[in-house]
């Protein structure tokens, strides 16, 4: 098959590489890709929102298939425009995608269909929402209703803060139309964990649980990102846990969204909390995204034994019902090194050095989120997450040694990292 893959990060960068493992393709794109996916995909310079473009580059080479990594395109309806083209893609449709483009939708939608998560209002008057925050108190979580780039959520801890991110969002403008409702939530208490699950339509095939970093620095202190760092399996989501998340939410949703007119194809991000109760934990969700995490995609797929292109046609075709996936046992983890300042101001263009050595290990694989060359040949920062060097072991402790070992033989000195990727789980 002739594949196509939209986007440019590490998590596209795992999905190339998975990809290009497979005896299904026989030739592999990425739009636009970096300097890394080049090394397994042809990169194509076409931005992954440029939807004409993309239509237009999957007819005229003959693409049998479109796996779209990030939500932009997603929630524009670059999978409609290919349907519409005669090319399957995977992915949701625009009106499945509201599951992540609206923070808003989702809420009334679990709350229709009676799937547990954090109570909370909408507004689209940014006086009442601060009445509202005054009312309830705090901590309080205040989120903008559109995509934000990962930097739309507040989690409030007075109420000022609160208050100023009511006035950012909805007064200010930051995150321009994504931030003209917010949705006020109330705050949980508990540990994050991510769950995801490919979907089609009617079924979903669970696959793996990850836990993400989101903090800048060591001991989650410093300001949110896109993801310093993640591991999987999460043991912190048992397998009791997990059967009730399949069953509490997953199922449910994948339901909900048939009924609503809005099936699902593509692969279902379940944000939850993990918090305590009278019968012992339960898992509430935090939100939905409607593609692969980053970097969860990474440590996700080191782990994927089976051939990924089978499982994302089944998805296609709406053949999950009887399909199956291997695992690998052992645990995988990736620790994100960015650009110093990320993520706010950063430079572009330092040079790194040693990523062949750090590739040496055989536990290792190094996904590439933002890189380039130079015309000596040299691997070049350009942008805020830059590398995700990941690893498997035995445990977590193994995987997060092997990770750092490798972290510790690049040469970088305008990068940074954080030193305790998986310290849940090692803790346990």
């Amino acid at each position: 098959m002739n594949i196509l893959v939209v986007g440019s990060g590490g998590r596209e960068h795992a999905l190339c590489w998975a990809i290009a493992a497979s005896p299904l393709c026989s030739r592999l794109w990425c739009a636009p890709g970096n300097a890394g996916i080049a090394e397994q995909a042809d990169c194509v310079a076409i931005a992954a929102d440029d939807l004409d473009r993309l239509v237009d580059f999957a007819v005229g080479h003959g693409v049998d298939l479109v796996v779209v990594g990030p939500e932009v395109p997603l929630v524009m309806g670059l999978v409609d425009r290919l349907a519409a083209a005669g090319i399957k893609a995977f992915g949701p449709s625009a009106a499945a995608a509201a599951l992540e483009g609206s923070k808003g939708f989702m809420k009334d939608l679990c709350a229709r269909y009676g799937i547990p998560g954090a109570g909370y209002r909408r507004f689209s008057d940014a006086e009442a929402a601060k009445a509202h925050v005054r009312a309830q108190g705090v901590p309080i979580v205040v989120k903008a209703d559109g995509l934000a780039a990962g930097k739309g959520v507040t989690v409030a801890r007075s109420v000022e803060e609160a208050l100023a991110a009511i006035d950012e969002a909805m007064l200010a403008g930051r995150f321009g139309s994504a931030g003209r409702e917010v949705v006020v939530e109330e705050f949980l208490d508990g540990e994050e964990v991510s769950f995801f699950a490919l979907v089609d339509g009617d079924h979903a095939l669970p696959l793996a649980s990850a836990q993400d970093h989101k903090a800048a620095y060591d001991g989650d202190t410093g300001p949110n990102t896109g993801g310093m760092g993640a591991y999987s399996p999460a043991p912190v989501l048992t397998p009791a846990l997990e059967a009730r998340v399949i069953a509490e939410i997953v199922t449910p949703t994948v339901r909900a969204m048939a009924a609503e007119g809005r099936p699902f194809t593509g692969v279902l991000f379940a944000g939850l909390m993990i918090v305590a109760g009278p019968d012992g934990p339960r898992p509430l969700l935090l939100e939905y995204n409607v593609r692969f995490g980053d970097p969860e995609c990474q440590v996700l797929l080191r782990r994927l034994m089976s051939d990924l292109v089978p499982a994302l046609l089944a998805a296609c075709d709406g053949e999950l019902k009887n399909f199956q996936l291997r695992w690998y046992p052992e645990t995988a983890l990736c620790v994100v090194m960015a650009a110093k300042g990320y993520p706010g101001d950063y430079g572009k263009g330092s040079v790194i050095e040693g990523l062949d050595q750090a590739g040496r290990d055989e536990a290792v694989t190094v996904f590439h989120a933002a890189t380039a060359r130079d015309a000596d040949g040299r691997w070049l920062a350009n942008g805020g997450r830059v590398l995700g060097v990941t690893a498997t072991g035995a445990n977590v402790a193994a995987a997060q040694a092997a990770a750092y070992r490798a972290v510790d033989v690049l040469r970088w000195p305008d990068g940074f990292c954080r030193r305790d990727i998986g310290w849940r789980a090692v803790g346990r």
